[in-house]
């Protein structure tokens, strides 16, 4: 399981754009965005640096939890 902190994540349009961004780059992993704690999770395969370039590429800041 990956596990992120996006410190920039402040509403649900960021939370709705960082979940799409991760998704598209994990496609087969199950991807949970949480606003409230600002945490995206992911479980399943998928490839750490890719999450991390495809959230960064969505305007974000991510940081391995």
């Amino acid at each position: 399981m990956l596990i992120f902190t996006v410190p920039d994540m402040s509403c649900g349009h960021c939370a709705s754009t960082i979940g799409k961004a991760a998704r598209a780059a994990a496609p087969s992993a199950e991807v949970k965005v949480d606003l409230a704690s600002k945490r995206v999770e992911i479980a399943g395969e998928a490839d750490q640096a890719a999450v991390v370039a495809a959230i960064r590429a969505a305007g974000y800041e991510p940081a391995v939890a």
